[in-house]
């Protein structure tokens, strides 16, 4: 297991590129099975949970051509069905959430699919009941066996049909776009998810040769096609790395650029950083955060407390809040988070307390922050991340704390983030991997 030794209180400087998307990439590279042209794939991001779900398909048969660090070539002309039977997939599937896409489509192109109950970070029940109601909708059969092994065939194909979405699930979504676009028929779904990223696989598809209506908002309709061609895709930058380096740059009081964010495709990201006091200036498609001493929390137009809470696009995405949580602790104020979406993301809490935050955690999904206003330092300890997002939140409270820190798992870090020790060293951070 290894670790990052991080000596805090030191001011950052310079230039950041953002990776590609993590959420986008585990999308945009199942739909390479929905055909048997090639598909080229740019700005991948070079990161464990991606890199582990191209050795997958590459295991299933797909072949992967590698034309520089970021960009991919695949082409699922020869898949081997055989290989869903082998213990060598179920491990891998089992270790990795991103698998729980290929579903939609291996059932559409091929008329079976079956997965162990996927791995991922432990942040509360993430039940699979969207992907699997609504690929039963379209006329798959679904067997389970045991609590955690789901076997699913449509042998006669799949049908277009209309169906509401008890949660607008962005994999779930993704997986019923991908098995509708090869199934007869039209297909209506309400509730969707309408993130950018399902936007970008939406897209994709369309310029294979899909026909998708309404992208963008969350009512798809989809008439099936027979067959989809090959294309070119480029993905995203990652918004999570892009509002992680954010809080980073107020945290530690540093003066840093984030290059060629995309930032018409942020939501709210920007703006709820600027609730916590941060200034951020706009300069073409990057986004500069001059150097703060201070930043001041807002409050309600009454003078009450400010929530800060996540939400389903185009509301604020929970995968920032562990960030904007570690952020408040040095702002002037009080805010509430408010952690709807998953039960146990809060749980890192502990380890700010024991740097000297003042966080109370009022249940699994609430905690309330009241910020030192710099005038008190976080001090550095000996920690553990226990999950992607909180392990990032923790490297930001390290990288601003007086003294030592080491966090251990940083396997779980990289997992989201490429690289990130060497592109922070870059920025002047002192961090040694153990």
């Amino acid at each position: 297991m290894a670790s990052f030794e991080v000596i805090g209180g030191k001011p950052l400087h310079g230039e950041i590129v953002p990776q590609g998307a993590k959420n986008e990439a585990l999308q945009i590279l199942c739909a390479v099975l929905l055909t048997p042209e090639p598909v080229t794939i740019s700005n991948v991001p070079d990161i464990r949970d991606v890199n582990k779900l191209i050795e997958l398909l590459r295991d299933l048969g797909v072949k992967v051509g590698r034309l520089s660090p970021d960009s991919y070539r695949f082409q699922a002309d020869n898949v081997n069905l055989a290989y869903l039977d082998t213990p060598e997939f179920i491990a891998q599937a089992g270790a990795l959430r991103g698998s729980v896409m290929i579903l939609g489509p291996m059932l559409a192109r091929f008329g079976r699919c079956q997965l162990p109950k996927p791995g991922g970070d432990k942040i509360g029940r993430r039940p699979m009941d969207t992907h699997f109601l609504g690929l039963e909708k379209l006329g798959g059969k679904l067997t389970l066996e045991g609590k955690d092994f789901y076997r699913i065939k449509a042998e006669d194909g799949l049908t277009g049909a209309y169906m509401m979405l008890d949660e607008a699930s962005v994999t779930g979504t993704a997986n019923i776009v991908m098995a509708a676009v090869l199934a007869k028929g039209v297909t209506t779904i309400y509730n969707a998810a309408c993130e950018p990223y399902l936007q970008q696989l939406c897209k994709m598809l369309v310029r294979m040769g899909a026909n998708i209506n309404g992208i963008g908002s969350n009512l798809l309709t989809i008439e099936g096609v027979e067959q989809l061609g090959g294309t070119e895709h480029r993905m995203l930058p990652d918004m999570i790395e892009i509002g992680s380096f954010i809080g980073l740059a107020a945290m530690t009081g540093s003066e840093i650029t984030i290059k060629d964010c995309q930032i018409a495709e942020l939501g709210l990201i920007p703006d709820t950083f600027r609730k916590l006091g941060i200034r951020l200036e706009f300069r073409g498609d990057d986004i500069h955060i001059p150097a703060q001493q201070h930043y001041e929390i807002d409050t309600y137009l009454d003078g009450s407390i400010l929530t800060i809470s996540d939400h389903t696009w185009p509301g604020f995405t929970p995968d920032l809040l562990s960030v904007v949580l570690v952020v408040a602790t040095q702002a002037k104020g009080t805010v509430l988070i408010h952690q709807k979406m998953f039960e146990s993301r809060l749980f890192f809490v502990d380890k700010l307390i024991d740097m000297g935050a003042q966080v109370i955690l009022c249940d699994p999904h609430r905690a309330t922050v009241i910020g030192l206003n710099h005038q008190k330092r976080l001090h550095g300890i000996t920690m553990t991340s226990p999950d992607i997002r909180a392990g990032v939140a923790l490297l930001i409270a390290a990288l601003s704390a007086e003294g030592r820190s080491v966090i251990e798992n940083v396997e779980q870090i990289d997992r989201g983030y490429q690289h990130i020790d060497q592109r922070l060293i870059a920025l002047g951070a002192q961090i040694r991997r153990l």
